[in-house]
């Protein structure tokens, strides 16, 4: 678990990184409310993004819906909806996955824009 955690974590600090040079300001990191946990919450000139980070060691090709299943996509949908309204936020939003995929010391960053959509079921 430990090993699974600190590569979580790795993944997470080249995300944000990632985000930065992108342009993007970094809200918050690891946001919950409850249960629910958002990995990185930042915005640009546009958007306030909802960034789920994915870290693997395996380049495995993966359909995003699987990657972030559908109960994960309610359940940060959920978090970012209290976000949301605790921060009276009112511009658009968008929910990203960044996956990122280590080999030995090098990496590779894909970052999914509009990965999927809040609904109302």
């Amino acid at each position: 678990m430990a090993e699974s955690h600190d590569l979580g974590k790795i993944g997470e600090d080249l995300a944000t990184e990632h985000l930065k040079k992108s342009g993007y300001r970094i809200l918050k990191r690891n946001w919950k409310s409850g249960k629910n946990e958002i990995d990185i919450i930042a915005e640009n000139k546009d958007y306030i993004v909802f960034a789920e980070v994915k870290t693997r060691t395996e380049d495995l090709l993966i359909p995003v819906g699987d990657i972030v299943n559908r109960e994960k996509q309610k359940s940060i949908i959920f978090c970012a909806d209290k976000y949301i309204n605790w921060y009276n936020i009112s511009k658009e939003c968008r929910f990203d996955v960044i996956i990122i995929i280590m080999n030995g010391d090098s990496h590779r960053i894909d970052h999914i824009e509009d990965a999927f959509y809040p609904t109302l079921r």
